[in-house]
């Protein structure tokens, strides 16, 4: 078996126990700060999008450093740095006896995560030219399927098991794929001796500024809007179940239901972007994902939260893929995976932002602002991505003339 291909299947089982882990914690983490002793719901909505989103900014700081390291010691190393430390940290957080611990340990975690990344560069650096799509899009099915599965298996432990249990299991699930990441990932690293490149270097050679700027900031846009609702989500579904049991699971299946709809709708939207254009599948799904937010603000029960998160994880999987793709075609080869790297950045501030957002205008004006107003920012979105990506591209010929451009 070619190595990439055994590197596949490692990092894929890894991504897929990180992505467990790591959306596990989404439904409980509000839920555990009232644990903790925070009762007043405006302040619990308030720290949850802080402890939710601080991991994510600092990510933003640490994710060029930690690939700079990657060149200079290997990709391999990177992967058990993240896989080690993140077991450790979150394993930690069933420890927390304050809120304000908790934050710090989401903060710490943030410095040291980076799985999933060090992972994409590592399968994208080691496969040949041919295999590379395969291996892409099959490794980014890893953490939608772990997305899908987390948030349920976090509410069953956190109702049947306990809060803190839900940190040591996911504690217990990064070191399974630390584990396996040491044993059986190889690589064949060669240390180059020439520099990196610095980010004026970098952006000197990128052909079409003008374009990468929209969508690095069309890719922090979504990123707001799909994580406004993740702290104060199951805040809501308390809400609406006016005080009925079963809340942490409840929780748990209404996340989950936007990644089963992601994994059934992501491989068809991307044959159509093949089709018909990236830039048109990213337009429509912008658009529609921004009607399907303004009707979440007035369900009545969770149920119909959970169709309504359903049919938006139907739309949403044509947005990240198809920012992706377009970044891919209009990046010269050379420096795509920097280009990524930054794209990722703006995607982790994205999260904080919006996770800060969300608990706020949760806190002032109440839980169901967020959705409206996640609605209008993504319809706003869209009129800007028509103007400024959806015009511009649909004057060309065909997207074939982006790639020759990137050349």
């Amino acid at each position: 078996m070619p190595i990439w291909k055994r590197n596949l299947f490692v990092c894929w089982f890894g991504m897929f126990v990180t992505g467990i882990g790591m959306s596990q914690l989404a439904p409980v983490l509000p839920l555990f700060i009232q644990h903790l002793g925070v009762q007043d719901k405006a302040y619990v909505s308030q720290l949850s999008g802080l402890a939710f989103g601080i991991t994510f900014i600092v990510s933003a700081i640490f994710s060029p450093i930690w690939g700079h390291a990657a060149d200079r010691f290997g990709r391999k190393p990177m992967l058990l740095r993240a896989s080690l430390g993140m077991a450790i940290v979150i394993g930690c957080m069933g420890f927390a006896h304050n809120v304000y611990v908790l934050i710090g340990l989401r903060l710490l975690q943030g410095i040291i995560t980076g799985y999933g990344t060090a992972c994409t560069t590592m399968i994208a650096t080691q496969t040949d030219k041919e295999n590379a799509g395969y291996a892409l899009a099959t490794l980014s099915t890893a953490s939608i399927a772990g997305s899908l599965l987390g948030p349920t298996i976090g509410g069953f432990i956190g109702e049947n098991f306990g809060m803190r249990d839900v940190f040591f299991f996911t504690g217990a699930l990064l070191f399974v794929a630390f584990v396996a990441t040491a044993l059986f990932v190889r690589e064949s690293f060669e240390r180059e001796d020439k520099g990196v490149l610095r980010f004026k270097e970098i952006w000197r050679l990128v052909p079409e500024k003008s374009l990468t700027l929209v969508l690095f900031a069309t890719f922090f846009v979504l990123t707001i809007a799909l994580y406004s609702v993740e702290p104060i989500l199951t805040v809501y579904i308390t809400h609406l179940s006016s005080g009925a049991g079963h809340v942490a699971l409840i929780a748990g299946i209404t996340f989950s239901a936007s990644g089963l709809a992601n994994i059934f709708a992501a491989p068809r939207l991307g044959r159509l972007s093949d089709r018909i254009g990236a830039h048109k599948v990213m337009l429509a799904s912008i658009a529609i994902a921004g009607l399907l937010f303004i009707p979440q603000a007035f369900v009545t029960a969770p149920w119909q939260l959970m169709i309504l998160r359903f049919l938006l994880g139907l739309t949403s999987a044509g947005l990240t893929p198809s920012v992706n793709i377009l970044l891919k075609k209009i990046t010269p080869q050379q420096i795509t995976g920097r280009v990524f790297g930054f794209s990722m950045a703006a995607g982790y501030l994205g999260v904080f932002a919006g996770s800060v957002l969300g608990g706020q205008v949760a806190a002032w004006f109440g839980l169901r602002y967020v959705f409206s107003l996640t609605g209008a920012l993504l319809l706003a979105n869209a009129v800007w991505v028509y103007a400024k990506v959806y015009r511009k591209l649909a004057v060309r010929p065909s997207e074939a003339a982006v790639v020759v451009a990137a050349k």
